[in-house]
């Protein structure tokens, strides 16, 4: 007895992982702009059209799509220039004397303008503009995040699929061992006790089946999710999961990272910190303030012009506090960077190693434990129905083999998820670059 691991190859549309469904952003987010355009995936899933509905649809990117507009409002504001001033002034009213009423009042009336001096406006845009890219970075990476989610939760589904069918072998090949052991048992040919372990198996096989069509009911209801919806409307969700592709080496994983948003957000902050303490240096110079208007003698019924300026007299406050401040955060940004690089690479270099493990463990299972089982029960059950084996030899030959195709589906399972979380860590594909296919 053989049992064979993938379904047919006709229904496997490629498990396409995260850094292939990178140029999809551009396209999702037109999606988003045009909820109409946007339909829930239906039918056969794919990877690439469950990335395409979650970057369109997901619940928390279209929340933080908010901080760009956010952005965008900062940069329409760090433009605008200091509003004038409408000043009006009393004088010489009220008093004693020969100012007593209002006979010798004097009004002015004037405008005033502040004048900013040192770039403060060009360096409040640049200000504004750097923190939009560096929102832009962070949004870029929220994207990202989703794609890895969604992957993860795909896989989980292809595997959720696999133990269900897993479940239903077992079950089949359960209730086929107890109506041959009932024939036997007919022909006195096994004692009664057989027949109720054959039921007992039985039942926890049904059980088992139970179980795992409610983990993949878990697991659809969970990747829906990922786009909004409430009830899952796909039917199956298509992948090889037991193809394994090559990976690029360690090396040129870690020379990733650095092109990954993660760390062109620490670039982007870098300029955003350079630019605030530009804006604080000018900040420490005082403005000037020009004003002009007309007086109103009431005495003699004569006007006059009038003409000011003032300067603030920077000799307590030079914004010194300002200035410190935008210094340390431009240090502690380098000193941030250095430390999320060490930790990235450790993460990376374990997850590496991880994905190394899965990929061996399931060569080795698929490749030797899998078929010597196989052949195992082959012979267990060729012996079992000529009297040399008892029931218990052939139920452990059973288990084994089963036992061994659940572990196939774990380790190809951990595959997946750690080829996953590298991709999204490094935002490439672990697949070797083709210097023909890159070649423009």
């Amino acid at each position: 007895m053989r049992f064979c691991f993938a379904r047919p190859a006709r229904a496997c549309t490629g498990l396409i992982l995260l850094g292939a469904l990178v140029s999809i952003c551009v396209s999702a987010r037109s999606a988003a702009a045009t909820p109409s355009s946007f339909s829930e995936p239906v039918g056969e899933l794919t990877l690439e059209r469950a990335v395409e509905a979650a970057l369109a649809r997901n619940p928390d990117l279209a929340a933080s799509a908010y901080e760009l507009r956010a952005a965008d409002a900062r940069v329409l504001q760090s433009g605008l220039r200091p509003n004038p001033e409408l000043n009006s002034e009393l004088e010489n009213f009220a008093g004693t004397g020969p100012v007593s009423g209002v006979d010798a009042t004097e009004a002015t009336l004037s405008l005033s303008q502040v004048i900013e001096l040192g770039g403060k406006r060009t360096l409040r845009q640049t200000v504004a503009g750097a923190d939009r890219d560096l929102v832009t970075i962070e949004q870029q990476a929220r994207q990202l995040d989703v794609l890895a989610e969604v992957t993860r939760r795909f896989v989980t589904v292809v595997a959720a699929q696999e133990r269900v069918t897993l479940a239903h072998t077992t079950s089949d090949l359960a209730q086929k061992t107890l109506d041959a052991i009932a024939t036997r048992v007919q022909a006195a040919r096994s004692p009664e006790a057989e027949r109720s372990r054959a039921q007992i198996v039985l039942t926890r096989a049904r059980l088992g089946v139970q179980q795992a069509q409610a983990e993949l009911q878990s697991a659809r209801q969970a990747l829906s999710a990922s786009w909004g919806s409430v009830e899952p409307r796909f039917t199956e969700a298509r992948a090889p999961l037991f193809t394994l592709d090559d990976v690029q080496p360690f090396a040129a994983l870690v020379e990733g990272l650095e092109r990954s948003p993660d760390f062109v957000r620490f670039a982007s902050e870098s300029r955003l910190r350079e630019a605030e303490l530009r804006l604080a240096q000018a900040q420490a110079r005082p403005d000037l303030t020009l004003s002009a208007g007309v007086r109103r003698l009431q005495e003699t019924r004569d006007h006059a012009f009038v003409a000011g300026f003032s300067i603030p007299l920077a000799l307590n406050n030079r914004n010194q506090g300002t200035l410190r401040e935008a210094e340390v955060r431009r240090d502690q940004n380098t000193a941030q960077r250095a430390a999320a690089f060490v930790r990235a690479r450790a993460t990376l270099f374990g997850l590496y190693q991880e994905l190394s493990t899965a990929r061996a463990r399931l060569e080795t299972l698929l490749k030797e434990a899998v078929p010597q089982a196989e052949t195992a029960l082959a012979q267990t059950q060729y012996g079992y129905e000529r009297g040399r084996f008892s029931f218990l030899e052939l139920s452990t030959a059973q288990q084994d083999l089963l036992a061994l195709r659940e572990a196939a589906i774990a380790a190809a399972t951990d595959y997946h998820q750690s080829r996953t979380e590298i991709e999204r860590l490094t935002s490439e594909s672990l697949s070797p670059r083709n210097s023909e296919q890159d070649a423009p």
